[in-house]
């Protein structure tokens, strides 16, 4: 039967069906590599509702695979010299690959994602991770529709999971002088980590790279170069001479090389990954536990867990408590309490926006104090009195009498 006319055509060739639309008033004739009516036609739909709508397509799209926009998508992490490389490629290779490799990137819309996000749930992966990596598989669509020639026509919509922002670890002034304790029973270098990170609220990467031209003891002030931050903006930090701080930075500096890092071991070794000795000395200051990779319950000393009573490896234990970045927000918490101006708060952390005090729901009680102060003051300006309370046995005939009308 002859088709409506602007509704295409499918005829046969060599076995396989064709499909013929016209674009721009020109005729395209492509291919399906199938012999299914049904497939065939499914693709004559989807060409003509493109040409209807103006998305861009090109022959040849259907096969781009997501493989290919990944590649692209780390590629335009290399050009642009991205710090979060490692981790863009660490959610690619460790969970989005195995997913969503193998596909096809016309294939791949909500259903294949939502089914992926039931997967990462069921591997007990955090909202805010399982969100990272969806923004990951978002970008690779839109850099795609932008290439040119485009390899996508479409983003697929990608749901956005609620996610718990709200910072909860704090690390308080009464308990600061046991982890010092702790850290200090280490070395010198996590000592003074320790007292860089609660005293300014740096991140650990910043902290870990600081070298000692970067440390003036003659005028008291550290200096972050643009560049070597997180945004890439400079800083400037002053301490007191004398304090802890001060004390403590030139045993770690002394001796040393210009060029040389601040915080290292005792071989000289710079400082890596030191997570499993944060673990430790926090489990000895009682900020932090060893729990069981099944129950999630506390094990005793010796590894072994009451509830599946197995004995574990150290290693496979995983550690629940206080980490190094909850410095950073403590930091924020004591100096707004001390009255630092949030701006200044700001700019000795890092912090671009105002939304750290949001999340990390900093507020310092003393505020809150003087809020209800003002509050009350310009009630009473205003003649407001409190209500007078009335004697306990006047209350009791009060509720008396409303039981009985009630």
């Amino acid at each position: 039967m002859r088709r409506e006319r602007g509704t295409g055509s499918i005829y046969s060739r060599g076995g396989v069906l064709w499909i013929k639309y016209h674009k721009d008033g020109r005729a395209i004739r492509e291919s399906t590599g199938t012999a299914s009516k049904t497939r065939a036609n499914r693709l004559l739909q989807m060409r003509l509702r493109a040409v209807s709508s103006g998305e861009p397509f090109r022959l040849g799209m259907e096969k781009i695979k997501v493989t290919e926009l990944a590649e692209d998508f780390l590629q335009d992490y290399r050009i642009n010299g991205l710090k979060s490389l490692d981790d863009a490629k660490a959610r690619w290779r460790l969970h989005l690959q195995e997913w969503f490799g193998h596909l096809r990137a016309a294939h791949v819309g909500t259903d294949t994602i939502k089914a992926y996000i039931e997967k990462r749930q069921q591997e007990e992966a955090s909202n805010a991770t399982i969100n990272r990596e969806l923004a990951a598989l978002k970008r690779m669509f839109s850099l795609g529709m932008k290439s040119t020639p485009p390899k996508v026509y479409r983003v697929p919509a990608v749901p956005h999971l609620k996610e718990n922002n709200v910072r909860k670890g704090f690390l308080t002034i009464e308990r600061y002088a046991r982890l010092a304790d702790a850290c200090a029973s280490v070395g010198l270098w996590l000592r003074a980590m320790l007292e860089v990170g609660y005293t300014f609220g740096w991140r650990v990467s910043e902290v870990k790279r600081l070298c000692v031209q970067q440390i003036d003891l003659g005028s008291s002030r550290i200096l972050l170069d643009p560049g070597t931050t997180k945004n890439d903006d400079g800083r400037v930090v002053k301490f007191k001479p004398g304090s802890t701080l001060a004390n403590l930075l030139s045993a770690c500096c002394h001796g040393k090389h210009v060029d040389d890092y601040v915080f290292t071991r005792e071989d000289g070794s710079p400082i890596r990954d030191f997570r499993t000795t944060w673990a430790k000395v926090c489990c000895a200051a009682d900020l932090g536990q060893m729990v069981c990779p099944q129950c999630r319950k506390a094990v005793d000393t010796a590894g072994r867990c009451a509830k599946c009573s197995v004995k574990w490896n150290l290693k496979n234990l995983k550690y629940d408590g206080l980490i190094f970045h909850d410095l950073r927000r403590s930091a924020a918490r004591n100096a707004r309490a001390s009255g630092v101006a949030e701006g200044v708060i700001m700019k000795m952390g890092g912090w671009k926006t105002r939304s750290v005090f949001d999340r990390y729901a900093i507020v310092a009680e003393s505020d809150m104090a003087d809020a209800i102060e003002r509050v009350e003051a310009l009630r009473a300006q205003f003649g407001h009195k409190g209500a007078e309370i009335a004697p306990k046995e006047v209350q009791l005939a009060a509720s008396k009498t409303y039981r009985k009308v009630q």
